[in-house]
């Protein structure tokens, strides 16, 4: 009722006027060529050859903007209405900067992608509500050159990444993802999985209570999860040694931990001992294994050697939690 009352806080796309629907793309194009800019501002350090093809995508953008003002000058003169994505109702949007900050490059290569494809459905729309001609050619022209950005970031990476830049930022950007996620996102999982193996187990035997046995471990993966996160993002800034962001990795690695433990804790949820136990056991098993191919797919650590670390470890660290909670 209150909402049928208060004026609509945005504009229907199909009521704006010709002059307002030429506001709108110049602004917009404004706002795509700032994006493309603070993306090259983003990956400069790190993959600067990426950085110089989103500032050419900007440069790109001005050009399609100046097209734009010019055509509004000729048909309504210098003043340009103030209408923006944000006014009109159903629009698409763009993130800001800083969600977009820490985007991995191949990520960020996707989001531009849809930018263009989105700019290019905009004037597509656009054209249905214009009746001057050389309007509609231009912006059937802008459509056609959002459509082909893709082959011009296609020659711009020709441009930019040649003599092997490419390869060179693909694996900067692999060793980022090893290092910030997988490398604190193992270690958490290895030391879950491996430290509570001996107290869950002791507890099962020494109580053969499910119950208690399950609160144990919950306990201990909790807790263990919560010392292993804040330790990650506590010892290391990331800034010297280039390993990214500490609350990333103290997530990925607090995370990690408490699932390594909750694996083998959850079948003590079970009310029959030996059932949970025998589940819990075969947990175990996958868990370790897991980690080992993990080792072996991603640290580039030998198989064998893999094996030996994880498997026979916590094969030891297992059989002495039964140990001591049959003694």
């Amino acid at each position: 009722m209150l909402s049928a009352l208060l004026p609509a806080s945005k504009r229907a796309f199909s009521s704006l006027s010709e002059q307002e629907i030429l506001a709108l793309a110049i602004s917009s194009e404004e706002d795509d060529a700032r994006i493309y800019r603070a993306y090259a501002s983003n990956l400069r350090e790190h993959f600067p050859a990426s950085a110089k093809i989103f500032d050419d995508m900007a440069e790109v953008e001005n050009t399609h903007r100046n097209m734009l003002i010019d055509m509004h000058v000729r048909r309504f003169g210098d003043n340009i209405p103030l209408i923006r994505r944000d006014h009109v109702r159903g629009f698409y949007d763009r993130k800001p900067d800083w969600l977009v900050k820490n985007l991995p490059l191949e990520k960020i290569r996707m989001q531009a992608e849809l930018m263009e494809e989105q700019a290019a459905n905009f004037y597509d729309r656009a054209i249905t509500l214009i009746s001057d001609a050389d309007t509609r050619k231009l912006l059937g022209d802008l459509a056609d050159a959002e459509r082909g950005h893709q082959d011009i970031a296609q020659m711009l990476e020709d441009k930019h990444l040649a003599n092997g830049e490419g390869e060179t930022e693909q694996d900067t950007a692999k060793r980022q993802f090893l290092l910030t996620y997988v490398q604190p996102g193992l270690a958490g999982l290895m030391d879950g999985s491996v430290s509570t193996l001996a107290p869950i187990f002791a507890a099962a035997f020494a109580t053969q209570d499910t119950w208690q046995t399950f609160l144990i471990g919950l306990s201990a993966s909790v807790g263990a999860g919560i010392s292993m996160g804040f330790t990650e993002a506590a010892h290391d800034d990331g800034k010297l040694s280039g390993r990214g962001s500490p609350l990333k990795r103290g997530l990925a690695s607090g995370i990690m931990t408490a699932i390594g433990g909750l694996g083998h804790a959850l079948p003590y949820l079970i009310p029959h001992f030996w059932t949970a136990t025998a589940i819990a056991a075969i947990v175990v098993f996958v868990e370790l294994w897991a980690i080992a191919f993990i080792q072996n797919r991603f640290m580039e650590t030998p198989f064998m050697r893999a094996v030996f670390q994880v498997v026979l470890g916590g094969s030891l660290v297992l059989a002495a939690g039964i140990i001591i909670g049959n003694g």
